[in-house]
């Protein structure tokens, strides 16, 4: 999983935004509050996937100091029709609440799903929402990634 989310970001590593000095645990538990806050922005009955947050590396900075946070999780709507017009709410009500939407439209796939990035420059995250709207289960997969943290001084990363 961390293979594909870096994999767009290593042309430019060395310019992942600095989301300051946490240790790992802290720094987790600020991306499920972020997640926490876009499944409240979604506004649809429904039921998240029950999954943490992980570290991966920083880029090329040291792997013992720098690290980010990812969050991957699916939103499973309690109705399938009840997606319906979500994504478009997304793209305006986000940048209501801090996100900047900084890529919007149908992916490469065969059934083209609807996809929405954008970034909250104050809280140093970035989120990837996809509709899969032909899937057998229409769902929304959420892909929330920090910018890079450095560990506090005399510390090391903790990888889970």
């Amino acid at each position: 999983m961390t293979d594909s989310k870096d994999s767009g970001n290593s042309e430019n590593s060395g310019d992942l935004p600095d989301a300051g000095t946490s240790n790992t645990q802290d720094a987790a538990d600020e991306a499920e509050r972020v997640s926490s806050e876009l499944y409240d922005l979604i506004g649809v009955k429904g039921e998240a996937s029950d999954t943490g947050p992980g570290v991966s590396q920083c880029g090329d900075k040291d792997p013992e100091k720098y690290f980010r946070i990812f969050h991957a999780w699916t939103f499973t709507p309690a109705s399938a029709d009840r997606l319906d017009g979500v994504m478009e709410r997304l793209r305006t009500e986000l940048p209501e609440r801090g996100w900047k939407v900084v890529e919007y439209g149908p992916d490469t796939s065969k059934n083209k799903n609807l996809s929405l990035t954008a970034d909250n420059d104050e809280k140093k995250y970035s989120v990837k929402i996809a509709h899969f709207a032909k899937d057998e289960s229409p769902n929304l997969n959420l892909m929330v990634v920090s910018g890079c943290y450095r560990v506090p001084d005399g510390e090391t990363v903790d990888r889970f």
